[in-house]
């Protein structure tokens, strides 16, 4: 048995930068157990697959776009969203099956995602994360300052937790201990206003086997409604402060956030599977 392997860049504004994501297509799903061994020896922050058959839950497309079963994991586990490797499934897509559209759906965990391609960009649409802010002293906040190796300002719960530092070089030289991480729901956020952009970023995740992620789409629909009601405005640009880095675009519409980014292709494959 053959599966084809897709690796690209996502969120990548120069070669080796951005996220690396694996996208397999399927004919038909295989045994989750399966899907998970796979993500872990493709070994990179997540793996998407995807098939054309849509479960019945789904429901009608929004559209007449071409439309997809899209499912996440990392090395360790299935995550309900990812933004990264949802981009880099539709620039697969969208180059090797659809050269013709320029927006493809998706179905999953988080319902109906989209991505519109526009020229060399491709334009993410994800659900709005809303934050609370919480004791910046108190609970995890401090115990993760601590694994962090830094003083924040403020702190917010969402679907991860948020630290704001006073500046990006707080967030670039923080130098996390992750045998000191306390056990979180997804991830950690540390951020703060950029120097060049608007706001810059680092997400760590361990407790979902990826202690620092490269470049996070899913993050930033929880860091752009917060830095926009913090600057006032609804469209800004962020950077992710990772070894490898990423550039984003991110825009607030209404209940959504809309991420701008590119991708880049790394490689095209095959995994041959005993049958």
């Amino acid at each position: 048995m053959e599966v084809l392997l897709h690796q690209l860049d996502a969120f990548a504004d120069a070669p080796f930068s951005g996220n690396p994501a694996a996208v397999m297509p399927l004919l038909s799903w295989l045994p989750d157990e399966l899907l998970q061994r796979l993500a872990e020896e493709n070994n990179l922050a997540e793996t998407a697959f995807y098939t054309s058959a849509l479960p019945a839950e789904a429901g009608a497309p929004p559209d007449n776009s071409p439309a997809f079963h899209l499912r996440w994991f990392t090395p360790t586990v299935e995550v309900d969203l990812c933004g990264h490797a949802t981009m880099a499934a539709a620039a697969q897509i969208l180059d090797d099956m659809h050269p013709g559209a320029d927006r493809v759906h998706f179905y999953t965990r988080s319902g109906w995602l989209r991505v519109d391609r526009d020229r060399d960009d491709l334009v993410l649409d994800l659900p709005l994360v809303s934050s609370v802010e919480i004791d910046v002293h108190d609970g995890l906040p401090h115990q993760l300052a601590q694994a962090l190796g830094v003083r924040p300002l403020r702190a917010f719960e969402g679907t991860d937790v948020v630290l704001v530092v006073t500046a990006e070089h707080e967030v670039r030289e923080s130098r996390p201990n992750f045998s000191a991480f306390p056990e979180l729901n997804r991830a950690a956020i540390l951020t703060a206003t950029g120097d060049e952009v608007d706001f810059v970023s680092r997400v760590f995740a361990p407790g979902q086997g990826i202690p620092e992620d490269p470049v996070t789409g899913s993050a930033h629909a929880q860091l752009t409604p917060l830095w926009s009601r913090e600057l006032g405005r609804t469209s800004l640009t962020a950077r992710q402060l990772s070894r490898r880095g990423g550039a984003l675009s991110c825009a607030l519409t209404g209940d959504r956030v809309r991420l701008t980014g590119r991708c880049r292709r790394y490689l095209d494959g095959v995994v041959r599977l005993p049958d």
